[in-house]
């Protein structure tokens, strides 16, 4: 009889992994099935990425006046043509040949198989990670910033500012924890009441602008005393706009949440061409609005505010909109736009941690690199919400200090997509998006580099993720190397009818590994199982053979087919990344096909057993039958049901 304890448990299973499909176990999953997922409306989905986009506008003009002082605007300028000339129809094509959220990772690494391909993959997932999870601990301490320096609350929370960021990453998990649609539903309230502020902050500055009119000759006139022509100005802005570079974020997150955008009804799985649409407008839309906001805000700001009020420790340092907002109209206007600003940039984590659960459980569980659960939404909401705690707690909830790793993962993330796109237009003949692709691409690659010798750190931390992603992904496939991986056993015609016909009698397998295949391989190898295991000639065996594809995959159906060889031999014949997982896997549908519990015969693998592991780990052979035998342990518990394994 269960207990409530132990019925609260299984609630709290049940809960914590509902969606989890449990794949390769054999047995249909113990958790709550998820709902149908319907999707949302581009534009509400537009909103999700949005909160990472549009809240740089609460830091960005004041990086800009930093970066370039009075060219401020000029460089902003830049920054919009690389967005629409650049960013943008490099991820226009990235929706179209990646539609179901992977982004630029999935297009790489498709050129690369084996192993280089996962380590390849894990390595953008390195900075993957880097992006979208400084994103949500950077914005979160951003937000904390506008909070703890706001004139009302300075005294009350001061030196608070750690533990502020760390409530308000938890509160992001929460929401999360509760689902994904109340996520993009509080993410339309904050983008559209912040764009709406905004909006009216930029029509106050213009207006000041138009009405104190010596503040424009005022600006043009200093900037031509320090810079002399227009040329030396671009000269200036070209060299400065890597500095510009987080202006860029919010493209990669806004193709790594496409599987939420609804799309049209008669999308397919494969070709879901309304999604695809529907993400190109989103896209868009988010790209226009927030460049004309950066030209107008880095605008209004360089001449209306002092420059020295950017400084670390001015007015207007972090906070350039909200120092105007306060100024022009007024404390009371000031507040509410503060308050939008730190929700905003609180919330600006949803679009990462969105990103991020749709990035990690499509790779790292399919390679056997995770475990099983963290196909599940909410337990890797916890995984991710503990990391940014640590990485917060690390950086001590310093904006500055992570501005480095932010843009770094960024800048990676962009270069690798303008690189996938070039060889995607490149494969299919397009001459001339090539050559503009690789322009795009040669622009990104130079900011990156600008980006990696003017801040280091961000390739230290990136590299710190990464590392971290491959020590994690190599112990976790270790832990699961003797896990059934295959999803499913498909038999052909000739297979079944050998399976049934030898389980009339005591089915007995042989073990082959395939070399000329000619008659006496097969003869004398039946003489060798018979010798070792002192089996009378009157018994018969049928031939197992696997021949391994890709070693460095995890798990994959497996269809075995069947075949008359010389005349005489019955061999059935599979291809799979493991020969001892296909095997366990064989023999466990023949038993559940059959009724009856089957015999294999091996014959002992020479060499060191260590390195008979490591080949087994990393090609998928080596030590076959004690192999076999573990998984076969590890699939079926009961041993009067566990198919037989025979060594000589």
């Amino acid at each position: 009889m269960a207990t409530p304890t132990d019925t609260r448990t299984s609630r709290l299973r049940g809960w914590m992994l509902e969606g989890l499909s449990d794949m390769g176990k054999g047995r249909p999953s113990q958790a709550t099935p998820a709902p149908e997922h319907k999707g949302q409306p581009w534009y509400r989905v537009m909103c999700l990425t949005g909160v990472d986009y549009f809240s740089t506008l609460g830091y960005q003009p004041g990086i800009a006046a930093l970066a370039a002082g009075l060219l401020s605007p000029v460089a902003t300028i830049v920054l919009v043509i690389v967005t629409l000339a650049g960013a943008l129809p490099v991820y226009r094509r990235v929706a179209e040949e990646s539609p179901h959220g992977e982004g630029s990772i999935a297009m790489l690494s498709r050129l690369l198989s084996f192993w280089k391909g996962k380590l390849f993959v894990l390595t953008l997932l390195g900075f993957a990670a880097t992006d979208f999870l400084i994103t949500i601990t950077l914005s979160a301490a951003d937000a904390s910033t506008h909070l703890v320096e706001n004139p009302n609350l300075q005294g009350a929370l001061h030196d608070k500012q750690v533990l502020i960021t760390l409530i308000l990453i938890a509160l992001l998990g929460a929401v999360f924890l509760k689902g994904f649609l109340e996520a993009i539903g509080v993410a339309v309230v904050l983008v559209s009441v912040y764009l709406a502020l905004n909006a009216v902050v930029v029509v106050t500055g213009l207006w000041h602008v138009l009405t104190e009119g010596h503040v424009v000759t005022d600006w043009t006139a200093a900037l031509t005393t320090e810079h002399g022509n227009v040329f030396v100005m671009i000269g200036v802005a070209l060299i400065v706009f890597p500095k510009l570079a987080l202006g860029l974020s919010g493209f990669e997150t806004g193709v790594a949440v496409m599987p939420h955008v609804k799309g049209a009804p008669d999308d397919t799985e494969d070709r879901p061409a309304g999604r695809i649409r529907d993400t190109k407008k989103l896209l868009t839309t988010a790209a226009v609005i927030m460049s004309a906001f950066l030209i107008m805000t880095s605008f209004i700001t360089t001449v209306l505010i002092p420059h020295k009020e950017f400084e670390p420790g001015g007015n207007a340092s972090g906070r350039a909109l909200a120092y105007l907002a306060h100024e022009y109209l007024g404390n009371a206007f000031g507040t509410v736009y503060d308050v939008s600003t730190i929700l905003i940039l609180w919330f600006a984590g949803a679009s990462a941690m969105a990103g991020l659960l749709n990035l990690m459980p499509r790779y790292l569980p399919k390679y056997g690199m995770a475990p099983h659960w963290a196909r599940a939404v909410r337990p890797m909401v916890i995984v991710f919400t503990l990391v940014a705690f640590l990485v917060t707690w690390l950086f001590d909830a310093d904006v500055d200090a992570q501005g480095g790793a932010y843009a770094t993962g960024v800048l990676v993330l962009i270069c690798s997509a303008a690189i996938a796109v070039t060889i995607a237009a490149r494969k299919a003949g397009q001459r001339g998006w090539t050559i503009g692709f690789g322009v795009i691409s040669a622009v990104f690659l130079y900011t990156t580099v600008l980006n990696v010798i003017e801040r280091p750190d961000g390739v230290k931390i990136g590299a710190c993720f990464t590392a971290g992603i491959l020590l994690v992904s190599l112990l976790s496939r270790l832990g699961r190397a003797f896990e059934l991986r295959v999803t499913h056993v498909e038999l052909d015609e000739m297979a079944e009818r050998f399976v049934r016909d030898i389980s009339q009698r005591t089915p007995r397998f042989i073990a082959n590994e395939p070399d000329e295949r000619d008659a006496a391989e097969y003869r004398e190898k039946i003489e060798q199982i018979r010798a070792d295991n002192d089996i009378p000639t009157a018994e018969d065996f049928v031939f197992v053979e696997v021949t391994v594809t890709d070693p460095s995959e995890f798990e994959a159906g497996l269809t075995v087919r069947g075949e008359i060889m010389h005349g005489r031999y019955r061999v059935l014949t599979m291809e799979s990344s493991s020969v001892p997982n296909a095997l366990a896997a064989f023999l466990l549908h023949s038993r559940d096909l059959t009724g009856t519990r089957p015999h294999v015969f091996f014959e002992w693998t020479e060499g060191n057993p260590f390195t008979n592991f490591v080949r087994f780990f990393l090609f998928g052979q080596g030590e076959v039958a004690p192999v076999t035998r573990e998984i076969l342990r590890e699939a079926e518990p009961a041993r009067d049901r566990r198919p037989r394994v025979h060594v000589g």
